[in-house]
């Protein structure tokens, strides 16, 4: 089978589409066919060495991390799936690869595929999906009739935040450019702020949340908006303390990430307000969750309309990194 595969990490990484044996699977792992694959800012964090402290792979490695599928094989120990079933997934941090003709996947990592999404569009959902569900849900333990702010909100992050925010009572607030004031405002948000004319920070203050997704250029800006004993969940400002107790990390990782976030949680705490940071985890029973508001509220998340192959990969990659995409960049297989 092709598989796209980096050989080591490097800021300039390139890379290589290889033939590869059809993996074998587990009596817990489901083999799947592999429909689409979405590209995320995540591929070029995990190539270039950005987060092998989180998560360190042995090489070559199979890129990817969400996808769609048939499933073709089931393992023994398996139940809920069968032979045939649409699935979608975000693959389990440590077992990636879904740039690959086939995954081997573990069946508590896969749900049934949206009956109102393709498979190209079905791509995009799962990892924007499970870090909007586990955000609000674990990291803010948010409760109906309370507010949240996502800076940035108007693009696939939020696409998924929003609907999934409102389903659990919440008032949302969301800033982005003013093209996607009309479809932000359809998602169900509260209040849009367009940042060419507005700043968020002279329009809102008393917030409980806000879930940042524009990094440490606005983590002043969003403290002071959010009320004291409030919370600032961050996918992009970088890992902290209470991050590396909350993934289990040995002690010398711990005293690393205790001194790399020190100075967004003294900042923080000054205002008593908590720092989070979130890396997204698979997880097969909240995917199902995802599936029932994806089906209810009709979502379809938005994919950019050019078409990339495996071999266009290293071109779907810079096109992440450095273009404009109109949505999630995806691989069609």
């Amino acid at each position: 089978m092709k598989a796209a595969q980096i050989t080591k990490y490097s800021k300039k990484f390139i890379v290589e589409v290889n033939d590869i044996p059809v993996p074998g699977i587990s009596d817990n792992e489901v083999l799947v066919k592999v429909k689409a694959a979405a590209v995320n800012h995540l591929e070029l964090l995990i190539g270039t060495g950005s987060v092998k402290l989180i998560q360190d792979y042995e090489f070559p490695l199979v890129l990817g991390n969400e996808l769609t599928g048939v499933i073709e094989k089931v393992g023994k120990k398996v139940q809920g799936f069968k032979v045939g079933d649409a699935i979608y997934s975000r693959l389990p941090l440590q077992k990636i690869g879904a740039f690959a003709e086939y995954a081997a996947i573990h069946a508590d990592a896969i749900g049934h595929l949206p009956a109102n999404l393709d498979f190209v569009n079905g791509a995009a959902a799962p990892l924007t999906g499970l870090t909007a569900y586990q955000g609000l849900h674990e990291e803010l333990a948010a409760k109906a009739g309370e507010s949240v702010f996502i800076p940035g909100g108007s693009g696939s992050f939020g696409q998924m935040a929003i609907p999934i925010a409102k389903s659990m009572g919440l008032k949302v607030f969301v800033s982005g450019n003013p093209q996607a004031r009309e479809r932000t405002m359809t998602a169900g948000a509260d209040q849009y702020i367009d940042y060419t004319t507005e700043n968020y920070w002279e329009q809102l203050r008393d917030v409980d949340y806000v879930i940042d997704t524009l990094g440490p250029s606005e983590f002043d800006h969003e403290l002071s908006i959010i009320k004291a004993g409030g919370r600032l969940l961050s996918l992009r400002t970088g890992p902290n303390k209470r991050f590396a107790e909350d993934m289990g990390l040995p002690g010398w990782k711990q005293k690393l990430f205790t001194i790399a976030g020190a100075k967004y949680d003294h900042k923080a705490k000054k205002k008593k307000i908590q720092y989070h940071f979130i890396f997204v985890r698979s997880d097969g029973e909240q995917l199902k969750k995802i599936t029932k508001i994806i089906e209810d509220n009709g979502i379809v998340p938005a994919v950019d309309p050019t078409e990339f192959h495996i071999e266009d990969i290293n071109e779907a990659l810079n096109f992440v990194a450095a273009g404009h995409p109109k949505g999630k960049v995806i691989i069609q297989f």
